[in-house]
């Protein structure tokens, strides 16, 4: 969940500077696709196709709608709302997540959860705003971070599902279902962005983004959710999200951007102790 983390903020830094240049119908279709070439590869080197796998596959097309809606609303919001300021949005999803981890799991929120979920939202809402208390005072919700706030719903969702539908399935083969799945339901819903788009003129950001968000973003973190979201309660799994705002300030520095405040660190030792406090409970 380390690595999720990191692959995650990838997305907002890259996906903030492609997202005006391509709709987010025809990127996550070519996207979606690459990552099945990928983890089509990656299962045939590994675990292998099963006939399990292809029992009910139903599942793969449910996981698949709220996967998707998150990675088409994600690039949505993102025309308009700052990689940083999406990262605040992307915090809520552990608690959404813990909701629904009880929804679908009866997966209780111990108090020791629930403060380390808290003490982890203030250390990444300090990172987000930069250590500046005003700028806090001023939280506005504008349409991007709107949007993007639906996309987190779908994915809080989807995170206690895959445990709910998985049948014993290893995390690659699954990963694989679902991508297959996600790809078939953006082309058909996407079938006229992708005929309006002029692939030849998209500058080279694009591609760069599709790629990384292909590879990195959707193959390796489907199987990391995976692989996580079998082994630890739903909330635990989601609460490492709180260390994306980190992430995605590291990723603005490495791509030109501005070193934060000294003070901002203080923020990321927050988020360091919620996941110490998490891992330690076992509830």
């Amino acid at each position: 969940m380390l690595l999720f983390s990191l692959l995650v903020a990838g997305s907002f830094a890259l996906g903030a500077l492609a997202a005006n240049d391509i709709t987010p119908l025809a990127l996550n279709t070519v996207r979606f696709w690459f990552a099945v070439v990928v983890m089509g590869v990656v299962v045939a080197m590994t675990s292998g196709f099963s006939r399990q796998a292809a029992a009910a596959p139903w599942r793969y097309v449910i996981l698949a709608v709220f996967f998707v809606t998150y990675f088409v609303l994600m690039f949505e919001g993102l025309k308009t709302a700052p990689p940083v300021s999406a990262a605040a949005v992307f915090t809520l999803t552990p608690i959404l997540t813990a909701g629904f981890g009880y929804l679908l799991l009866r997966q209780m929120l111990t108090p020791r959860m629930g403060f380390a979920l808290a003490i982890g939202a203030v250390g990444a809402v300090w990172v987000i705003f930069r250590a500046d208390i005003a700028a806090i005072l001023r939280f506005e919700i504008g349409k991007g971070e709107w949007i993007y706030f639906w996309g987190c719903v779908g994915h809080a969702v989807y995170t206690p599902l895959v445990r709910k539908l998985n049948r014993g399935e290893p995390a690659v083969v699954f990963s694989f279902g679902v991508l297959l799945a996600g790809a078939i339901m953006l082309t058909a819903v996407g079938w006229s962005d992708l005929q309006q788009t002029v692939w030849r003129d998209l500058p080279p950001i694009v591609w760069i983004t599709i790629g990384y968000t292909a590879v990195f973003a959707s193959a390796a973190t489907f199987t990391l959710l995976q692989f996580a979201t079998l082994r630890l309660p739903s909330s635990k799994v989601m609460a490492y999200t709180y260390l994306t705002p980190s992430w995605v300030i590291l990723w603005d520095v490495a791509l030109g951007g501005a070193v934060p405040p000294m003070l901002v660190f203080l923020g990321v030792g927050l988020t360091m102790v919620a996941l110490v406090l998490l891992l330690r409970d076992e509830g």
